[in-house]
Formats: structure tokens, sequence, C-alpha cells
């Protein structure tokens, strides 16, 4: 664990990314093998359950501390993160246990069949023998929490630096239902079990934002043009008469669009399609937020999977009877794709339009019209090109409109986390309702760090009421917020929620009383 501590202080500690990087190698040629593998499945989002309510963690704190409630929850409000907060009050260790973080993974998963004076027993023990930031790890582990800022594509740049494998290579390796227990470091770096089972997907081709005039790209002949869509980008993988389905977030969804897998099972031979789902009716691709109801439930109603009927755009074959076609061009991949739909001609998997131009003037009306179809804007890609693995400049673009916006006042205001810790940068606002004002979104980006320290002064300031680490504030302070779309949503006080929310800027020029209105805002939905 204090090889581990070290390097998460080191990567805290710094934004550079070169510096993540050094700070990554430098703890593999550390680490022992096992203690790679749960760094790894950390890094990539394989935290164990939570074993141990949260809520007894800041009991057994409080009898340890003998601090008074209140003094705690004021302590919890400034600090924001109750690991934190807990690794912050509890007294020094009174001994050094010397564990490996894979013992210390190993012994929070056998928790799961303990009774909960064993897990108070462990988790003091633990307390005891390690130092703050190792107890600041130790309390996220345990409480299911851990996240940290590192992008995946970070991580793979240290790993193929350390390994000198190939950056495709190891993204494929790493994706998947492998399991830190079930696999060892040699075989994940090396890519040794690179299809262990059926289900294994491809590293996702992505796209970058359009950045340069559109006659810069060349010959319009030279370009694959379709629509953009906004649902969930998936793999429907069929191998061996198994169907998978995987989001882009390296998700299993199969069994939240059973329609879809039933149509794929009854297909013939073994592909990897990639493609987008969405919720369409009739002919009419559905808004996102319509999708969205269909994620995350038990259990899916008859009057659900009515309502909101779920397709595929399908717009590229990466592999067709276990042969990889990723390295064939797009024009090719797209026949093949073509060709394997007529022949199945699937219900509910559709084949992506290409849309037909001439001059590469005729797409900017195109663009602009998109939003009328729910689509956010324009996929360019080149004929010529292979499926990459992640991003490649100038083969892919994403022309997106550009977004809506609103302006919208600051209500509530949260203190961030770790270098931000000291400082209110997780935002959320309101707009109009009548006299009264009415939530619409939060927003966590779009402020310089100046910027961040002037609302956190204000915030100090002009603070009305406390909900634990959230503030209540006078509402003066105007922002323009951007989002990708809008909807209907029961789930939010203003009926309406909105698409990937972020401050636009701050309009230091406008007051309270010049803040859109909540039946305006709904007429933007289609």
């Amino acid at each position: 664990m204090k090889h581990f501590a070290e390097l998460i202080n080191a990567l805290e500690s710094t934004n550079k990314t070169n510096a993540k990087i050094d700070a990554i190698i430098d703890y593999l040629e550390r680490a022992p093998d096992e203690d790679k593998v749960w760094f790894i499945a950390l890094f990539t989002g394989k935290r164990p359950k939570r074993n141990v309510n949260t809520n007894y963690m800041k009991e057994w704190a409080l009898e340890i501390t003998r601090l008074p409630f209140w003094l705690f929850q004021e302590s919890y409000s400034s600090v924001g993160d109750l690991g934190e907060t807990l690794s912050l009050i509890l007294p020094p260790p009174a001994k050094k246990i010397e564990r490996s973080l894979s013992q210390w993974m190993n012994d929070i998963i056998d928790l799961k069949n303990k009774i909960d004076i064993e897990k108070k027993e462990f988790v003091l023990n633990s307390w005891n023998g390690l130092d703050y930031t190792e107890r600041l790890i130790f309390n996220k582990l345990l409480g299911g929490s851990f996240r940290i800022g590192v992008s995946d594509k970070t991580l793979i740049n240290a790993l193929t630096k350390f390994s000198e494998q190939e950056s495709s290579t190891l993204m494929h390796s790493l994706m998947g239902k492998w399991q830190p227990d079930e696999i060892s470091f040699k075989e994940l770096i090396s890519a040794e079990k690179i299809n262990p089972d059926n289900s294994k997907p491809y590293p996702f081709c992505l796209a970058y934002p359009l950045e340069k005039e559109l006659k810069e790209l060349g010959a319009p002949d030279d370009w694959l043009i379709e629509y953009k869509w906004d649902g969930i980008r998936g793999q429907i993988i069929r191998r061996n008469d198994e169907v998978f389905i995987w989001s882009r977030g390296e998700e299993l969804i199969t069994e939240q669009f059973p329609e879809i897998k039933d149509v794929i099972q009854k297909m013939n031979g073994n592909f990897v399609i990639d493609g987008e789902v969405l919720a369409v009716k009739g002919d009419k691709v559905l808004n996102f937020n319509e999708l969205q109801k269909r994620l995350n439930r038990k259990t899916l109603t008859k009057k659900m999977l009515s309502e909101i009927p779920i397709q595929v755009f399908a717009y590229d074959l990466l592999e067709l009877e276990n042969n990889d076609l990723r390295e064939k061009p797009i024009a090719a991949r797209r026949a093949m794709l073509e060709e394997l739909l007529l022949n199945e001609t699937p219900e509910n998997i559709k084949i992506s339009k290409v849309i037909e131009f001439e001059r590469w003037e005729d797409l900017n009306q195109i663009r602009e019209n998109s939003r009328e179809i729910n689509s956010e804007g324009l996929m360019l890609k080149q004929k010529n090109s292979p499926y990459h693995s992640g991003r490649k400049k100038g083969d892919w673009w994403k022309w997106k409109i550009n977004p809506l916006t609103i302006d919208a006042v600051l209500i509530y205001a949260q203190k961030g986390s770790g270098r931000r810790s000291a400082y209110y940068t997780d935002y959320t606002f309101a707009v109009k309702n009548g006299d009264a004002l009415v939530t619409i979104a939060k927003a966590y980006s779009g402020l310089t760090d100046k910027e961040i320290m002037e609302v956190s002064k204000f915030v100090n300031k002009n603070a009305i009421e406390k909900f634990g680490p959230v503030r209540t504030v006078k509402a003066e302070l105007v922002f323009e917020i951007a989002f990708e779309g809008i909807g209907f949503s029961n789930r939010h006080k203003s009926g309406v929620a909105l698409r990937f929310p972020r401050i636009m800027r701050w309009r230091k020029d406008k007051t309270v009383d010049e803040i859109d209105d909540l039946d305006e805002i709904k007429k933007l939905i289609q």
C-alpha cells in the first residue's frame, strides 16, 4: 500500500501528463505483479463492491475520536468528502501495517462474508496501522468510491512506454470482463488472453471535433458523411451463438435491450457490429431522455418496450467469421456490413444513412438542420481509413451543431476534491418559473482557476444555508449554460433535463431578473 499511496500522491500533485506517466512507470517498476494487476483494475473502473456501510465507518470513527456529532458534520461540510474527513480526524497510527495492495484488496473483498463485528475489528485495526494517505485510499476502496484523475489515454500511454507493446493491443487487452484474480500481469500486458471468451469487444474508434475548414479535407468524394446520433455507442457481438452488447463505457448492456439481443441471436454467423443504440418510434429518433428511461432497470415492462422501442443504426463491421477487419478501409468494411444486413434483413438493425453531397458547401445546411431529427450534427470519415483504437487525427471528424444555451443563476455550490478541495467548483443553477426559481442543471466545468476563486469568495461571503457540504447562496451570479440536448424528465423539479450541461461563460453583465424562463426553455424540446 505504501508504494500505491506514493503513486496517488504523485498523481494528485500534478496536472502535467508526462509527470503522471513517469509516476505510473515508477510504480510499475517497483510493485509486485499482483499489485500491478490491481492497479490496472482500479484505474479502469473495476472497483470491488462496497462491503462496509459508510454510516458504520462514521460511527466507528466517532467512537475512537469522541468528537461531538455536530463537529464531525462541520468538518465533513468543510472537507466535502467522507473518506478524507475520516482520515483527517482519526488519531495517528500506533503501529505500521506492511501489506501489499493485492493483499488489501483480497481482504476488502473477503469482508463480504463477514459479520458486522468482524468488519469493525478489521477496519479499526487497519486505521491504526495506516498513515493519512494510506487511510484515505483504504477508506475509498472500502466505500467503493475510489476514483483517480488519470485519463484512459494517459494510462495506456504509460503502459505502452513500460511494456513496449502497441497501444492498440493494450487497449484491446484491457477491455472486457477480465477479473484481477483470474489473470496475471504478464497475460494482461502481453495480450496473451486477448480473447479469453466470446464477449471481448474492440477498443472504439473515436473522432476529433472538426478543427479545420471543410475544403482543407480534400476531395469530397474521398469522404463518407453520416449523421451523428445522440444514443449509446455500442458494439454488438455475435460469436459462437452467444450475443453481447457493449457500451463505449465498457458496460455490458445486453439485458437492457432484449429486442436487439433476440434479433441478433436469430442471425447466422459470427460478427462484431459498431453502431448507435437509439430509441426510435416509427421513423423518428426519440430524444435521448426517452432512451435513458430504459437504462439500469432490473425489469423492462411490456409497456416500456412498446412505448420506447429500440433500433441500432449500424455503421461499421469490425469482425466477420473471426477475421479482424479493422485494418481494411471503412469503404470496404461498410460494403461488407451492407451485404451482411442485406442477407439477414434483421428487424431493428438498420444501416446508418450515408449523406449524399457534391460540394462541401452543401453540408452546411444539412448540419444546421440536423437538430430537427434529433441528430447532434455530422460525422466525416475518410473512406480509406482503418478502424483505429481510440483517436487519431485526420481520419474521423465530428462536426456537431452549436450547443443550445440558456442564462441561469447559481443557487447551490459545493467544494471540489483533490487539488480543488479548498474551492467551490460544483454548481447548481436555476431559472425562473413564474416568481420562483427552480433548479435546472448542475455543472462542474467551464470556469478558469481565477473565476473559480472569485466564485468561492462570493460563496463564503454570501452563503445562506448549509446542507452537509452544500451551500445555498444568494441568487446573484448569472452564467450562460451550454448543453447538447433537452428533454422532459420526471426526475427533475423543473420537469426537464439538460444533456451534457457546462458553463459557457460568466455573464457579469446580467442580473438575476434577466435569466431565462422555464416555459420558454421547454419550447426547445423537439
